[in-house]
């Protein structure tokens, strides 16, 4: 049977929608398309998707008229609906029923997000199937808050010292879509607190804003930046979890707006956190792509989960560079008609490791101290070379490569701004 063409749109254009309109081009060859309000960094220059302006994105009825508008226009094609932002995941699955019915959306339902995008609610989950979390204090900021659990910031001072907290402590939003919309002084995607001060300030600005949901006082797992882990996952339709891929981060990105998300990351295969993820998914009933965040504590070697993002993560390419490409993944559930190549099989990763960096590679050996993983990358980049989600032979015009090297160099000029050397917390 013939199948009708596919248009893939991604909404946002950060990297990570990039590297699965990459993958969906370079294995299918669709048509792909990004809508934004503004022409992201990371799609300037480019020839692989065409740029749909829609100056109202952040107007749920507006997007939802564009995408229906965008539907009407292309009848015979099978549409897919991608992001990878927290705020347009939650806003896509609120209006599906107002979507038309053809776009085929690889992401979670409504009831699914608000069981695992809160980290107070993924706690508690972890905690039903027997996943370890930090030690956490909810700090809430309206009145229902106290009766949710979650306690008021005076009350959280005091909580530190009854638990015992040492310092530094982590800051962190419960809700990632309530802490796009809130702006404060010095305000970071995670913050790193290293006195009681510094916590009484960051929730005296929250406070001061009826911030609607809970902000978070964890303990600091022992380790640096390399004991953190990623893990994508997909869970399909017919609740079968088909994906579970995962790689040891070797560095992450330290600017005040992005610190935390992992700039390069070597492939592994940890099979007690793949079946940790799996119990979770099969007890949330979720669907989609996801992405959760792990960490070996250097002290105890036990693997604490920190949260889980409810879409495909914007380091998604090191999965499409390890063999397994997430595009195919989302196929096989959604348009089964597409793909005739057997599936993988239990993890899906390779066991050889693969290097995924946007960090150029004289910038990336010198924050590896450690001698023996330092050589584990060096034999994977002899091995596979190192693999950059822009950099697509497809998508290579000399403007194109012209920019995305000068995208290299701004981020070792941010590193040496921010973090000129390897330390022992990462911070």
């Amino acid at each position: 049977m013939r199948t009708k063409p596919v248009m893939v749109v991604g909404l946002g254009g950060d990297i990570g929608v990039y590297a699965f309109l990459r993958a969906a081009h370079e294995r299918f060859g669709w048509t792909v398309k990004v809508m934004s309000r503004v022409e992201t960094t990371f799609m300037k220059r480019s020839t692989l998707a065409e740029w749909l302006h829609e100056p109202r994105m952040d107007e749920p009825a507006a997007l939802v008229a564009r995408l229906n508008g965008l539907a009407a226009e292309h009848p015979d094609h099978e549409l897919v609906l991608f992001t990878n932002l927290d705020w347009t995941v939650r806003v896509i699955a609120q209006h599906r029923a107002e979507l038309d019915e053809r776009w085929l959306v690889p992401l979670c339902d409504l009831e699914a997000f608000d069981r695992v995008s809160s980290k107070t609610a993924f706690a508690a989950l972890c905690d039903q199937v027997g996943i370890r979390t930090p030690m956490t204090i909810p700090v809430g900021f309206t009145p229902a808050q106290p009766e949710q659990g979650a306690v008021t910031p005076a009350a959280a001072i005091a909580r530190i010292e009854e638990l015992e907290l040492t310092f530094p402590l982590i800051g962190k939003p419960s809700s990632s879509a309530d802490w796009y919309d809130v702006e404060f002084p010095d305000k970071q995607k995670i913050h790193h607190l290293t006195s009681v001060d510094e916590v009484r300030e960051v929730l005296d600005h929250l406070d001061a804003r009826d911030y609607p949901s809970e902000f978070l006082l964890q303990e600091l797992v022992p380790g640096d930046e390399t004991h953190m882990r990623s893990l994508t996952a997909y869970r399909s339709s017919a609740g079968e979890v088909t994906l579970l891929a995962g790689g040891q981060v070797l560095l992450e990105e330290h600017t005040p707006g992005t610190l935390g998300i992992p700039a390069a990351i070597l492939t592994g295969i940890d099979s007690e956190a793949f079946d940790a993820a799996r119990r979770f998914l099969d007890a949330a009933d979720y669907t989609g792509f996801a992405n959760f965040d792990y960490k070996v504590s250097s002290v105890t070697g036990e693997k604490v989960f920190f949260e889980v993002n409810p879409r495909i993560g914007r380091n998604n390419f090191y999965v499409t560079a390890s063999g397994v490409n997430v595009a195919e993944v989302m196929a096989r559930d959604l348009l089964p008609g597409h793909v005739q190549t057997p599936a993988h099989e239990g993890s899906a990763l390779p066991p050889e490791s693969v290097l995924y960096s946007v960090v150029p590679w004289p910038m990336l050996r010198r924050y590896l101290p450690d001698a023996t993983l330092r050589a584990k990358v060096d034999s994977a980049r002899k091995a596979h070379g190192v693999q950059h989600p822009l950099k697509y032979a497809a998508d290579a015009t000399l403007a194109r490569r012209a920019y995305v090297a000068a995208l290299d160099a701004r981020l070792v000029t941010k590193y040496l701004q921010h973090y000129p050397r390897p330390t022992e917390s990462g911070f």
